[in-house]
């Protein structure tokens, strides 16, 4: 086809749809966390797109990874969260990344190959599922095809071009004070990161603020909680970034 005609078909769809990013624009590039002492630590400053990055499950991974969606969505891209083991609960997503809960691992794999390769998102992140080599093989082949950046939780890291591990250093835990100053509510934790891949060796330590949620009355999440609106206690952590919508957040429920 012509150069000239696939500039007008461009044109075209541009114009149609305007909220879309060109698949062009994704051939090369990475999607930053937003965290800047995490993107220090990562190649190009990001999750690479066009490849598969896993995260080892452990302490702060989902913060970061929500919070890396929440950022794309805020960049003008579109994110997708594919919950296999429908972990996520309504009440506990922000609105903005798409949120997807399949029937199960296989029907977990078929929708991040499926969404990685569409080209339609910017950002896929895959929780719950243990991929084989030959799933990996897929997963690999459809980022490669669609351009997302694709990010597994998950041990599995054959094909994987980027590894993080995440572990909590319990001894850097920030406490709010009892009136008798006896450590009585963990307002904040500090994780260190590493991340490897063929060549790369780097880590961080990162400090993630935390949320404490009140157990609901109401069992359906699109019921009203009978006490009212849901009671949220952000606390300031001293010596930590300026808390904002894309900054990762572990929740603990009591």
């Amino acid at each position: 086809m012509p150069a000239a005609r696939v500039a007008s078909i461009q044109a075209v769809l541009a114009q149609r749809f305007p909220d879309a990013v060109s698949n062009r624009d994704w051939a090369r590039g990475t999607v930053p966390t937003g965290i800047a002492a995490l993107d220090s630590v990562l190649p190009d400053r990001g999750f690479q797109r066009g490849r598969i990055a896993v995260w080892s499950p452990g302490p702060g991974a989902a913060a970061v990874l929500r919070s890396t969606c929440l950022r794309t969505v805020a960049g003008g891209e579109r994110a997708v969260w594919i919950d296999a083991t429908h972990t996520v609960a309504g009440a506990c997503w922000c609105e903005g990344p798409l949120l997807v809960q399949p029937e199960g691992p296989i029907a977990g794999l078929r929708a991040a190959e499926e969404l990685s390769r569409s080209g339609g998102f910017g950002f896929v992140v895959l929780d719950g599922v243990d991929p084989d080599t030959t799933a990996m093989v897929r997963l690999s082949r459809a980022a490669h095809e669609g351009g997302s950046a694709l990010v597994l939780l998950t041990r599995s890291t054959a094909l994987a071009s980027l590894r993080l591990a995440s572990r909590p250093l319990p001894g850097e835990y920030v406490w709010r004070r009892s009136p008798l100053g006896e450590p009585a509510v963990l307002t904040a934790v500090k994780l260190a990161i590493e991340a490897r891949a063929s060549g790369w060796l780097a880590s961080t330590e990162l400090t993630i603020p935390v949320w404490h949620d009140r157990l609901r009355l109401a069992l359906d999440t699109h019921q009203p909680d009978r006490r009212g609106t849901l009671s949220y206690a952000a606390l300031p952590v001293s010596g930590t970034e300026k808390i904002t919508l894309s900054e990762p957040l572990i929740m603990y429920s009591g």
